[in-house]
C-alpha cells in the first residue's frame, strides 16, 4: 500500500568564515543563534546542516513558524511511501 504526503524544503543562506587558526565557522542569518564550527569546510557544512535541522525541529515541536528568507521559495514536493 502506498500513501502520498507533502514535504516542505527550506533553503537558507549559510555564511562561512575560515578563522585565522584554519578552523571554520558557519552561521545561518535567517535562523538567529544557529551556528556551527568545524575543522574543515565539509565538517562545518555538515554541522550547520544538522544545527539547522535541530533548530527547525524545535520550532515545529513548539508550534512556531519556520522562518523563510526574504528572497527564498518554499518548495512542496509530493512523496509516495512504499512498504515492502
Amino acid at each position: 500500500m502506498s500513501s502520498g504526503a507533502k514535504v516542505k524544503s527550506f533553503l537558507y543562506t549559510v555564511v562561512l568564515d575560515e578563522e585565522d587558526d584554519g578552523r571554520w565557522s558557519a552561521v545561518i542569518p535567517a535562523l538567529p543563534g544557529c551556528n556551527a564550527w568545524g575543522s574543515t569546510r565539509d565538517e562545518v557544512l555538515t554541522a550547520i546542516r544538522e544545527a539547522a535541522q535541530a533548530y527547525v525541529d524545535v520550532l515545529r515541536e513548539d508550534g512556531r513558524l519556520i522562518p523563510v528568507e526574504a528572497d527564498s521559495q518554499v518548495v512542496e514536493v509530493p512523496l509516495v511511501s512504499v512498504t515492502v
